[in-house]
C-alpha cells in the first residue's frame, strides 16, 4: 500500500513537546518497531536539524538513522533505502533538494520504495515535494511556483498559516495558472494519501486547517475536514 503523509507544519522539528503527528506516522508502517530514516537535504544535511530528529525519535518506539548526500551511509543507496520502513524527509530549500536527489538518483530509489510500501512523509520542503506544483521560497526573500516530483497530481502548500505570504501566493499562482490547483495545509495540519487519493487530514492542534484551492472562473477555496489526533488514535 502506497502512503504519503505530507505536514503543512509541526512535528518534532516544529513542536518536539507535541508528538502527535510524529506518532500518526511511525503508526502507519503497521510495523511494532518501524525504521525510519531521515532525509535532510533540503537543510544542507544540517547536523542540528538531524540530531534533533534523533532526540524525539530515540524517545519512541522505532529504529531512527538518517541518510545524508555529503556523507552517504552506504555504497549502495537504493539498498539503504529500501531498507526503511518510512522515509522522513525535512524542510528547507526545495529547489536544492530536487536538483540533488535528481543527481543521485534518489528521486527514482524513493519512487520504488514507496511503490513496495515504504511510508513517504514530509515537512515544508518535504512535503510539497511529492506533488506536482508548489510554492517556494527556494529562491531567496520571496515566494515563487516551483515544479516537483509528481508522485501526486496537482500542488500544494505548507505553512498556510504560518507564514503572511503563502496564503495571497498560493491562491494568485493557482489564479495565473502557474501552478495547479490543489491541497493548502495550516502548520499543525497533515494529508495522508492512501494511493495517490487523499485519504483524510490529522492534525496536532485543535485549530489547524486545510483547503482545497482551485480556479474555475474564480478562485475557490473550500476548507476541508480535519480530525485532531488529540481526540482519537489510530
Amino acid at each position: 500500500m502506497k502512503q504519503i503523509i505530507a505536514l503543512g507544519g509541526g512535528g518534532f522539528s516544529m513542536e518536539p513537546e507535541n508528538p502527535l503527528l510524529d506518532q500518526y506516522i511511525l503508526r502507519q508502517s503497521g510495523k511494532t518497531k518501524p525504521k525510519i530514516c531521515f532525509i535532510p537535504t533540503a537543510s544542507g544535511d544540517s547536523e542540528t536539524y538531524t540530531q534533533r530528529f534523533y532526540d524525539f525519535f530515540e524517545q519512541q518506539d522505532c529504529s531512527p538513522t538518517h541518510l545524508s548526500l555529503f556523507k552517504p551511509p552506504a555504497g549502495d543507496l537504493e539498498e539503504f533505502v529500501l531498507a526503511q520502513d518510512i522515509l522522513y524527509v525535512g524542510g528547507g530549500n526545495t529547489k536544492n533538494l530536487l536538483a540533488l536527489w535528481k543527481d543521485w538518483g534518489l528521486d527514482a530509489i524513493i519512487r520504488k520504495a514507496w511503490e513496495k510500501g515504504t511510508v513517504l512523509a514530509g515537512i515544508s520542503a518535504g512535503s510539497l515535494c511529492w506533488f506536482e506544483d508548489g510554492i517556494t521560497d527556494s529562491y531567496g526573500d520571496h515566494l515563487e511556483p516551483i515544479h516537483c516530483l509528481g508522485f501526486l497530481a496537482g500542488s500544494n502548500c505548507p505553512h498556510y498559516d504560518g507564514e503572511e505570504n503563502r496564503r495571497p501566493v498560493y491562491q494568485r499562482s493557482i489564479a495565473t495558472q502557474e501552478i495547479k490547483g490543489g491541497i493548502a495545509a495550516d502548520d499543525g495540519a497533515a494529508l495522508h494519501y492512501i494511493g495517490t487519493e487523499l485519504h483524510r487530514i490529522v492534525s496536532s492542534r485543535q485549530a489547524a486547517k486545510a483547503y482545497e484551492v482551485s480556479y474555475k472562473e474564480a478562485l475557490q477555496e473550500v476548507e476541508l475536514p480535519v480530525v485532531y489526533l488529540g481526540d482519537q488514535k489510530g
